[in-house]
């Protein structure tokens, strides 16, 4: 099963999620207690080797400040967080990057549908690190689909078994503080991903 880890911030955080095994690693350069500046994520993301994602999200912000910040760090996706719509998608395609649609399950959770290559379902309130109804979810979205919102090391086997997605994507559930991961409950999320599949 696909894992990302997002919202990283230090080199000895990347270290952790790399060595744990994750095939991705997010940067957010969007308003977020996880913020970092293009240039820190292009520091960052040079510590990840090449069989490892790096994610760039952003939410709300228009494609030329995504375009901008996406070549600035080097990552080599891009995801929209939100109901962005499907001409931002359109714009950023040339970047020639993995591009990520982040919505809650009330959007079209066909993924595709807005030309992006991976669909990211979230909670409802994103970024709360509550858990949600993950089995309402299930059958719904298509393709390459990653369930986020409220996972942790904790109850991340009980959230594959009821939504069957093809991926998960941490933040707040590998923290110690906002902001502030543990590389232990990384790697401890890693695993229990890995045994649940």
């Amino acid at each position: 099963m696909y894992v990302k880890i997002c919202g990283l911030s230090e080199p000895a955080h990347v270290a952790a999620a790399v060595e744990a095994g994750a095939d991705a690693i997010g940067f957010v350069m969007t308003r977020s207690p996880r913020r970092v500046e293009p240039e820190r994520a292009a520091e960052l993301a040079a510590l990840v080797p090449g069989h490892v994602l790096t994610v760039g999200v952003f939410r709300g912000e228009d494609p030329p400040t995504v375009r901008a910040a996406a070549l600035a760090s080097g990552v080599r996706a891009v995801q929209l967080h939100g109901r962005h719509p499907h001409a931002d998608f359109v714009a950023l395609k040339d970047l020639g990057v993995t591009l990520v649609r982040a919505v809650d399950s009330g959007a079209d959770l066909r993924c595709g549908a807005y030309d992006e290559d991976l669909l990211l379902v979230d909670a409802p309130h994103a970024g709360s690190g509550r858990p949600w109804d993950w089995a309402a979810v299930r059958g719904r979205p298509s393709g390459r689909w990653l369930l986020a919102g409220g996972l942790s090391p904790d109850n991340v086997a009980e959230a594959v078994a009821a939504a069957a997605p093809w991926g998960v994507d941490v933040s707040s559930g590998v923290e110690t503080a906002p902001g502030v991961k543990d590389p232990a409950l990384i790697a401890a999320f890693v695993k229990a991903v890995r045994d649940a599949s």
